[in-house]
């Protein structure tokens, strides 16, 4: 047996050592209402249709699916709420571990909370400690990865596992145990990139499912590899190249969560960059889409293989358009769920617009990345005026946040979509997360958004 340590004690020593702060619990709760939006809405879509067949195979239980009237048992609730909140590509985000954590530990915490009957403060803690555990992992593992394996889903099963050790009051060795099983079925392959369909969500949701289910079965002392990350086959030999299991264990000043990034726009964040510099340009020198001549852009290499796209077929491949983005903002103005709809992309003007738009590698923004998500932009109209502007940051990250009015101003968007009246509305926005009652103050207000 080895004698050091493992590289997951170490960190659980480290977080169970670390104390939280109300303010702490202000910002996890910031990010529950940005999920709840998300899934929210995310709930009417292809996605939310499939996995509503998950209602007709359950009983029922003490958990809810998001904009049902149903309840659901742990697991299926799990299953449903994970696959959800992506689906907008509005979901939170964390650079250097290139990770959404949100839509796979919040419900997973969510379900493990409502099936203990456990308070507000203690669903909070634990959500913190999933993106603790998430986050570090995403920064472990490595770029090489990322080229094959879908980040949020490797690392956020480790996350649920956690989040939901924590709720379950796990000891522990049984935590050890629960992230060792979570992360010997971890992965999440990218081949769903390259063909259309729903194998994200799927993705997810099997990640929240693992991270609570291996919990769960902890508490009843199912054992797990507790070397799984560092061990000769575990998982950065397995699945990484360039692994720096240093920083798993990296001691931080806060918790990890402060490091997210809210999104503001309905597309994927390697495509906000490029859209936040030139909203900036437009703003500044007021120049029309009839004026434009050619626009160049500037990005990090991961966000020319996502979103180098001109000619987008679906509403999801939009998302994940520089070109439609940009061509998007300059017929419409800020960016909003309707420009990623068919009607939207497939209009001519707009298809002109994308193809006098380019994207490259500009060396020294990959640099940076992923530590910063940055872009340039080099607009040139067709008087021959030229106008050029880089952002090393982009709208939504820690240096350059979106205010509590924006979050909710987001947040009441995405929940009045999904058709959610405006009362409870504003009490989900002005929800107390400092209040010491039982999770089921909040998760009543998650209700009524839709019917069966």
């Amino acid at each position: 047996m080895p004698i050091n340590l493992s590289l997951t004690k170490q960190l659980l020593i480290d977080i169970d050592q670390k104390s939280v702060a109300p303010q702490d619990l202000t910002r996890a709760g910031a990010h529950v209402l940005d999920w709840v939006a998300c899934a929210s809405l995310g709930a009417d879509s292809a996605a939310g249709s499939a996995y509503r067949a998950l209602l007709t195979l359950d009983a029922g239980g003490p958990c809810s699916a998001i904009g049902q009237t149903k309840q659901l048992s742990m697991q299926n609730a799990a299953l449903y709420n994970g696959a959800l909140g992506n689906v907008l590509e509005m979901d939170d985000i964390h650079r250097s571990s290139i990770l959404h954590p949100g839509p796979v530990v919040i419900p997973a915490a969510l379900a493990a909370a409502q099936q203990v009957g456990c308070s507000v403060d203690v669903f909070l803690r634990g959500v913190i400690r999933g993106y603790e555990v998430t986050i570090r992992m995403g920064e472990a593992i490595g770029r090489s990865h990322y080229a094959y394996f879908h980040n949020t889903a490797t690392c956020g099963a480790l996350g649920a596992a956690a989040a939901t050790a924590a709720i379950f009051e796990l000891s522990q060795q049984q935590t050890l145990w629960a992230i060792g099983n979570a992360g010997s079925t971890t992965g999440g392959l990218w081949q769903m990139r390259n063909e259309q369909v729903l194998t994200k969500q799927w993705h997810n949701a099997e990640a929240c499912r693992a991270g609570l289910m291996a919990s769960f079965m902890a508490k009843h002392n199912l054992s797990g590899p507790e070397y799984i990350l560092e061990g000769p086959q575990g998982i950065f030999a397995a699945l990484s190249d360039d692994s720096c299991p240093e920083a798993f264990i990296q001691t931080h000043p806060s918790w990890r969560i402060y490091d997210c990034s809210f999104k503001p726009w309905p597309a994927c964040r390697h495509a906000h960059p490029a859209m936040d510099v030139l909203q900036e340009l437009m703003r500044e020198y007021g120049f029309s889409s009839d004026e434009v001549a050619h626009i160049d852009v500037g990005v990090y290499q991961d966000a020319q293989v996502f979103c180098d796209r001109e000619n987008p077929q679906t509403s999801l491949e939009a998302k994940f358009s520089i070109q439609h983005g940009l061509a998007a903002m300059l017929l419409w103005g800020a960016p909003m769920l309707a420009h990623y709809l068919p009607e939207a992309f497939s209009q001519a003007k707009c298809s002109a617009l994308r193809g006098v738009i380019r994207v490259q590698v500009n060396a020294e923004i990959e640099r940076r990345y992923p530590a910063r998500f940055g872009a340039s932009c080099t607009v040139r109209l067709k008087n021959g005026t030229q106008y050029q502007r880089e952002h090393i940051d982009t709208l939504g990250d820690p240096e350059t946040p979106l205010t509590e009015a924006q979050r909710h101003a987001k947040a009441h968007m995405l929940l009045s979509h999904s058709g959610m009246l405006e009362q409870q509305i504003q009490q989900l926005c002005q929800f107390d997360w400092l209040q010491s009652g039982n999770i089921s103050t909040f998760s009543a207000l998650m209700r009524n958004q839709h019917s069966e």
